[in-house]
């Protein structure tokens, strides 16, 4: 063994003792006749110290070490004269009588330091460095707790870990799929998995029972801060169950990792919200309970006549800020450019002020009195000093998600409302069953093809698709979707209805899930499952802004690996085995 201690093991009751540590140089400094020197692993670090007067030529040899060299070194431990309360080795030091350098290293593109003056371009470009540093680290070692307290839980509910294939024919639902030519079958094409989906629920079919699986998933879809081309899913199944069951087991499973991981316990059910209220709420599917300002619809309280832009609309939506009555005209008119954004999509902003004398400042207040709006304020249950802003529109659906980004840029730029260490959880159920696309002009899956409709709602399949609702349910905290499921339809003839009602001719059906329906004639039981985004989860109890950061090699937002600069092309040879040739894409 190069070592007898990590850096980050040892303390002052180790004083006197001999002891060899390795690791790399984090810095060095020369104070007269001594050179102090950190040396650094995965455990922590440790001061080393080379005395001049007792041993000049290893001094000497100790001044030439770089940063990031790899060293051992022996020595006895000393008690610090000047102790460190930041490192837990802060109480002790080592006298170094010997000195062996394992590797030179070059000068590091970024400084490996907690806090580094190195890019997110240049970090991942160089991530074997970056995971180098505290805070990275730090990130996998939780993921790797919370790997490990997951196969915990689901192996003592009775869970059973089942790998699924990586290689699976594509369907082409949803996500774009990553496709893989095959050598041995000449232009035909694997699919990478956008999740386990298929397999699960044959192990059901099969009486397994209770499957799970920390499965890896891949998505060609446009990239942003909570998402990767692959990534991790807890991938979770279930037999002769309903949703309640479903969503009891997985909020313990929740409820544990934040007592694990974070000594966080949550005492009280989770709150349950249906999709319609959540949107009539806080127009979104995904609504962060951690500030208020929900939504008061106020077209009913508009007289029509007065204002154009409120007669024509068919949602006139608000929402009350508490205590920001004294925005000045320069903060509405940036909230006013904010909403006008092409991602939020709303054409302008009405805002009331609400005195403290209990009249009311408005940029409508030339189309209605105060009489008209005291009743708005009195809608929105506004106090005097509170703020209350509106945007309309034709499209409810569309001004209900602006009125959302607005609500959530008041709480998080403006008022700073949203803060990482307050959880706020819930479940988000009944879902519609499908949600209409105007430019294919038919009905999707609003979440895939195999989700049971709510058994009240499927005399509407046929008649009236867009009221159905499906057994489907998500687990959101803070404002992000943590992971989603559904009961699954196990009955052959429903599964054709659903199949219908999206568009499927009965061979399209067959060739894409034909193996699937074919399981079903052979005693499929009810079941249902549940997917936790795995990365999404660590990054959320980390407290980080990007899932980037609790992957050991992420790709950047184009899709690139930029440290082993992935896609690249592949040669000639390879082509022809593939059978394939490349199309120049159109400027």
């Amino acid at each position: 063994m190069y070592r007898t201690h990590t850096c980050g093991e040892l303390r002052i009751s180790d004083v006197d003792n001999k002891v060899t540590l390795a690791g790399w140089v984090q810095r060095s400094r020369k104070m007269g006749g001594m050179t102090f020197v950190d040396i650094r692993d995965r455990y922590g670090i440790t001061q080393l110290v080379f005395n001049q007067d007792i041993n000049g030529e290893l001094c000497e040899k100790a001044n030439k070490l770089g940063r990031e060299w790899v060293i051992q070194v022996k020595g006895k431990v000393l008690a610090r004269s000047n102790k460190n309360s930041k490192i837990p080795t802060g109480d002790i030091e080592i006298l170094v009588d010997e000195l062996n350098i394992l590797n030179s290293s070059e000068t590091p593109p970024f400084t490996i330091e907690d806090e580094s003056d190195g890019g997110d371009d240049l970090r991942m470009k160089f991530r074997y460095l970056d995971l180098r540093r505290t805070p990275v680290r730090q990130n996998l070692e939780m993921r790797h707790k919370m790997t490990i307290a997951i196969r915990n839980y689901l192996d003592k509910q009775g869970f059973i870990e089942v790998e699924t294939p990586i290689l699976i024919g594509s369907t082409p639902e949803g996500a774009r799929d990553f496709v893989v030519p095959s050598r041995m079958n000449p232009n035909e094409f694997y699919a990478l998995p956008q999740s386990p989906q298929l397999y699960k629920q044959l192990l059901m079919v099969a009486g397994f029972d209770r499957y799970f699986q920390i499965a890896k998933c891949f998505r060609d879809e446009d990239l942003r801060a909570d998402r990767q081309p692959e990534f991790t899913q807890i991938d979770c199944e279930m037999s002769f169950v309903e949703q309640n069951d479903i969503l009891g087991i997985f909020e313990g499973m929740a409820k544990y990792l934040f007592k694990e991981i974070r000594g966080i316990e949550f005492k009280d059910d989770f709150i349950r919200m249906t999709w319609h209220e959540a949107m009539k709420k806080y127009g979104s599917d995904k609504p962060d309970l951690r500030f208020g300002m929900t939504f008061v619809e106020l077209k009913d309280c508009t007289e029509t006549g007065k204002f154009t832009v409120f007669d024509s609309a068919k949602y006139i939506g608000a929402i009350c800020v508490p205590r920001c009555a004294d925005f000045t005209r320069k903060q509405i008119d940036q909230l006013t450019e904010f909403v006008k954004r092409p991602q939020v999509g709303a054409k302008g902003m009405v805002y009331v002020r609400c005195e403290a004398d209990g009249s009311y400042k408005s940029s409508v207040d030339k189309f209605y009195d105060q009489t008209q709006l005291k009743t708005w304020a009195e809608a929105c249950k506004a106090n005097p000093g509170d703020l209350i802003l509106i945007l309309s529109g034709e499209n409810i659906i569309k001004t209900q998600k602006a009125l959302c980004e607005l609500r959530l840029e008041m709480g998080t730029t403006r008022l700073g409302l949203r803060n990482k260490d307050v959880f706020a959880p819930l479940w988000v159920v009944d879902f519609p069953m499908f949600e209409w696309d105007e430019e294919a002009q038919r009905f999707f899956a609003m979440h895939h093809p195999f989700t049971s409709p709510k058994l009240e709602d499927v005399q509407y399949l046929e008649s009236d698709p867009g009221a159905v609702r499906a057994n489907a349910y998500d687990m959101v905290i803070n404002g992000v979707e943590l992971g989603g499921g559904s009961i699954r339809i196990h009955d052959h003839e429903l599964q054709e209805r659903i199949f219908k009602s999206l568009g499927f001719t009965p061979e399209r059906a067959e060739k894409q899930f034909g193996f699937l329906m074919n399981a079903f004639k052979f005693g499929a039981p009810p079941h249902g499952g549940l997917a936790f985004g795995l990365d999404r989860f660590v990054s959320m109890l980390a407290g980080l802004d990007s899932i980037r950061d609790c992957i050991a090699f992420p790709k950047n937002n184009s899709g690139r690996d930029v440290m082993s600069d992935a896609p690249s092309q592949i040669d000639d040879e390879q082509l022809e085995e593939l059978y394939l040739e490349l199309k120049q894409p159109d400027k």
